[in-house]
């Protein structure tokens, strides 16, 4: 076991690095100045990118034989809330294989072994076949600013993105679009409510035609990812327990497929309250707007990837994942991705939250190897 990986993973998960917009966090400032630090004792050149005041994207740079080629590692430093946790979220304890604490598998565990690949290419004198950035990335958790930031001007020529898959190959993901449909009704005393209109009975309505068009949306199925999904997280409405409701709102949740433009998704919800103009219902703007992602088999990337991960003894068959990173915003600007990483995503996010240190370890040996066979 490389315990020097461990260790550099035990240090991220002391940093408190939640996300501002939760309660609780922190700018990314601390953990991003650590990092620096690190490749800086190391050897190895960095540079910040300011995505808002005191919250950076940290980028390490290792030059390569091809000056016109670049290969990206990224991984996020930002994490949920600690709330409901039932262990001391920023205190890494090591037990029975296992490292716990709030980011140890979403994401630190993969940003710990990708800083370690780059630096043992670089102890070892290695110059790769292509220029390698490690970006330890702010703002994946709430509104993925930090890999925007990142992709503005970009030129690369593939990035792989840590994410808990077991350290399975993923070559597609869903999307997400979240947003309100709200219904509007008229007030009027509980005692005579015929001379009010429900808010919350018309927005009822809504909702069983929304699952009724899940049902024929699930028709719709991608071979790695199934279909799409639509799910009602949220509802509001009323003002008090004797007043009919005038307002009632829903909050959506819809996973996406590849091929799903968001306008047309919402166009077709759209089209789906304008058929029933009665029920007083409209669209707000959307609070998340995530494409899908989806790299081809035969992508060099994932050729090499898959090759990597063969020569390891670990399965190399590439697969989709459901949820989302920001691997999407860097295909979307003209970058083939893949999401690889330690960890189990039933882990990210939990109550108790841990990595398999043996999978930290298989981790950094994949993106080693990878650093130094991608042309």
């Amino acid at each position: 076991m490389r315990q020097d990986v461990i260790q550099t993973l035990a240090s991220l998960v002391r940093i408190n690095s939640v996300n501002p917009a939760f309660e609780g966090g922190r700018p990314e400032e601390e953990i991003a100045a650590w990092i620096a630090d690190f490749f800086e004792q190391n050897g190895i050149e960095t540079r910040t990118q300011e995505v808002f005041p005191d919250r950076p994207n940290l980028i390490a740079r290792l030059p390569g034989r091809d000056a016109e080629r670049r290969l990206i590692f990224e991984a996020h430093t930002d994490t949920v809330s600690t709330n409901g946790m039932s262990i001391p979220p920023h205190d890494p304890v090591v037990s029975k294989g296992r490292l716990y604490g709030r980011g140890s598998c979403d994401t630190k565990a993969g940003l710990a072994a990708m800083m370690h690949a780059l630096v043992y290419l670089k102890q070892e004198g290695i110059v790769p076949p292509c220029e390698i950035w490690v970006v330890a990335a702010a703002d994946e958790e709430h509104s993925f600013r930090g890999v925007l930031k990142l992709c503005e001007g970009l030129e690369a020529s593939a990035a792989v993105v840590a994410e808990p898959t077991d350290l399975r190959l993923a070559i597609a993901s869903k999307g997400v679009l979240r947003w309100r449909i709200c219904c509007r009704g008229k007030a009027a005393h509980s005692s005579k409510p015929h001379l009010g209109v429900s808010a919350i009975t018309n927005m009822a309505r809504v909702i069983l035609a929304l699952e009724a068009d899940s049902q024929e949306q699930a028709r719709k199925v991608h071979p790695l990812l199934g279909p799409p999904t639509c799910s009602v997280g949220l509802i509001q409405g009323g003002r008090q327990i004797n007043f009919v409701p005038d307002f009632c709102a829903i909050e959506i949740d819809r996973r996406l497929l590849p091929g799903e433009e968001i306008p047309d998704v919402l166009a077709h919800y759209q089209r789906l309250l304008d058929t029933h103009r009665e029920w007083d219902a409209y669209m707000e703007k959307p609070m998340i707007e995530d494409n899908a992602l989806e790299t081809p088999s035969c992508a060099p990337l994932v050729s090499c990837a898959s090759g990597v991960l063969a020569g390891l003894g670990l399965p190399a068959e590439p697969l989709g994942v459901p949820y989302g990173s920001d691997a999407s915003k860097l295909s979307r600007a003209g970058v083939p991705s893949v999401i690889f990483g330690p960890g189990n995503i039933d882990q990210a996010h939990a109550a108790v939250e841990w990595v398999d240190c043996s999978q930290v370890e298989q981790a950094f040996r994949f993106y080693r190897e990878l650093m130094m066979r991608f042309e």
